[in-house]
């Protein structure tokens, strides 16, 4: 096929079957698809009107794919204006924090309400806060701080003030949920779950962000200047239908995204249909949570927590938390399935213990049953499967069930899994990514914001090498090798969001989805992979632009996305 453009570099990694290297790639710009790969010299004789554009010492590979993520909540609350105080992200101590506080306090706008996202109490040493503490840093205006669990925030006098709470003592508590007491029944600045966080949260929310839909581009585009092109909304509700189309009709929208939509909205089912091109937004399946978190003690699993300051501190109780963690019975989650399972819908289902994984499989071996799709291409999933064994991922193989992992759990908690969280039996192979490709189920990479930020590449470091930031080697036989770790961050994360047929390799027929990089990781020690710059990225055969992404989103007009700060609270994003 004939074609406009022809790109050439140092090195091409396809990251096909082969794992092949080419010199170029020639694209259809009108398509933005591959028409050829392969020596600049045949490519030019096939298309010799072709501009070529010649990018130097820099790598191409296939642009990065964040399986799993949630771009509009994150971008909300880890975005400016609101502030990012996870450890990893600059404050690694309570006492980074609180720098922070006081510089914020003094910096912003008088009376200006603020948000801040991701305490969180066993990194950064510190317990739950209350109104009380968070007054000596902010007297005079609301503040609401977020726990990186997802589960709780902290919020200051001034917002029991705003609320109109009488005799500051807060209202009955919503269903599933509940604000913190003191003795005397006022508030104490906390609270727990959707309900009550919602309550608290959403004025203060509206007021510290005021361009939600701006917030999310800004988290797409940190995506994308970290090299991925797809990713997904990982917790779609239909009241993010108009800030997704939004996001992506704009003629410089940055990343693909699928959508998986919370089984517990009642219209879960439903045709997803919007102007945008499936090629940009697609729906793909049904989201459900098999069990908690592993920093708040909310996993279902055979393990036991060990008994020490940093567990009390997370206001996690030492020892085992068995099958009472589930957040569905099995009737329930086989409900879900008998309801949607023969619609062919794909199912994504988040599990983290061991036990929350057996019964997970479980129920999907009775739906892949039923409604025959044994053998076929069903492409249903598991996420994150932190404290999965190889067996089971042995058993997912044999279902033809895939593994989505997080990298970024053994990256940033890596150091207190292993000795201090749990024994070091368990924490030092915290997300077995050796394991499961031996087990040979389809494996790919993610990062799950808000929980982390998405840098592809610290992630293939980090599988190849079993390093944490700390220099630190945990579980070094789970260990795979710089082509499993690619294949994972691309070709194995487009299969999972179901797209490998039109991305996640350079291969002709495939849009034109790049990375540039300007050192070849196969020529690096592996413990400096994240060293490696990203010089850009390529949608459809074109640079990608983030700051005129950015001046589109910007220029749409706020007041149409008022109501979006709702759904930065109602994601459990609790991995």
């Amino acid at each position: 096929m004939p074609a406009d453009l022809i790109v050439t570099a140092k090195s091409v990694i396809t990251v096909d079957k082969s794992m092949s290297r080419a010199e170029a790639v020639a694209i259809d710009s009108s398509t933005g698809k591959i028409t050829a790969v392969g020596a600049l010299a045949d490519l030019q004789k096939d298309s010799p009107d072709a501009k070529v554009q010649n990018l130097g010492d820099s790598v191409i590979l296939p642009g990065f794919v964040d399986a799993h993520n949630h771009p509009v909540m994150s971008g909300i609350v880890c975005m400016e204006p609101s502030f990012w105080i996870a450890p990893y992200v600059g404050f690694p101590s309570y006492d980074d924090v609180k720098k922070l506080f006081v510089k914020a306090n003094a910096e912003q706008p008088a009376g200006a309400a603020l948000m801040f996202q991701g305490l969180d109490r066993s990194l950064q040493g510190v317990g739950e806060l209350s109104n009380a503490d968070l007054d000596a840093f902010f007297p005079d205006r609301p503040v609401v701080v977020a726990d990186n669990s997802g589960h709780e925030i902290y919020f200051n006098s001034a917002v029991i003030t705003s609320l109109g709470w009488a005799d500051n003592k807060p209202p009955a508590d919503p269903e599933g949920s509940r604000f913190g007491r003191n003795a005397d029944g006022t508030s104490n600045g906390r609270a727990y779950e959707v309900g009550a966080m919602l309550a608290v949260a959403g004025k203060v929310m509206a007021e510290a962000v005021p361009h939600p839909l701006l917030s999310a581009a800004k988290w797409l585009t940190s995506m994308a200047q970290n090299g991925v092109t797809m990713t997904s909304e990982h917790t779609y509700q239909s009241s993010m239908e108009k800030a997704l189309i939004g996001l992506t009709m704009v003629p410089a929208a940055p990343i693909r995204i699928s959508l998986y939509h919370m089984s517990t909205e009642s219209d879960c089912g439903a045709a997803f249909v919007s102007p945008v091109p499936e090629s940009m937004l697609k729906k793909n399946g049904i989201k459900l949570w098999a069990d908690g978190s592993p920093w708040v003690g909310t996993i279902a699993s055979t393990i036991a927590y060990l008994d020490n300051p940093t567990v009390v501190n997370a206001g996690i109780t030492p020892g085992t938390h068995g099958e009472e963690m589930m957040n569905y019975s099995r009737a329930q989650i086989d409900a879900v399935i008998d309801a949607q399972g023969g619609n062919g819908h794909q199912f994504a289902f988040h599990c983290n213990g061991d036990i929350a994984l057996d019964i997970v499989l479980d129920a999907f071996e009775y739906g892949l049953n039923k409604f025959n799709l044994v053998g076929t291409d069903h492409r249903w999933r598991v996420e994150h499967v932190g404290a999965a064994r190889a067996d089971q991922f042995a058993r997912a193989a044999s279902l033809g069930v895939g593994i989505s992992m997080s990298p970024f759990q053994f990256i940033y908690w890596g150091d207190i899994l292993d000795g201090t969280l749990f024994d070091s039996e368990v924490g030092a192979q915290w997300q077995r990514v050796g394991d499961a490709v031996k087990s040979g189920a389809v494996v790919s990479f993610h990062n799950d914001g808000s929980v982390s930020p998405s840098i592809p590449l610290l992630n293939l470091k980090s599988t190849v090498t079993r390093l944490t930031p700390s220099g630190k080697l945990h579980g070094p036989e789970q260990k795979v090798s710089l082509d499993e770790a690619l294949r994972a961050q691309t070709i194995n994360g487009a299969f999972h969001l179901k797209r490998d047929d039109e991305s996640g390799s350079i291969e002709v027929g495939k849009f034109a989805d790049f990375v540039i990089l300007d050192t070849d990781p196969y020529e690096i020690d592996p413990a400096n992979i994240d060293k490696i710059k990203v010089q850009g990225t390529w949608l459809a055969g074109k640079p990608v632009d983030v700051d005129a992404y950015l001046a589109q989103i910007e220029s749409i007009d706020p007041s149409e996305h008022k109501d979006l700060h709702a759904v930065a609270i109602s994601k459990p994003h609790n991995c």
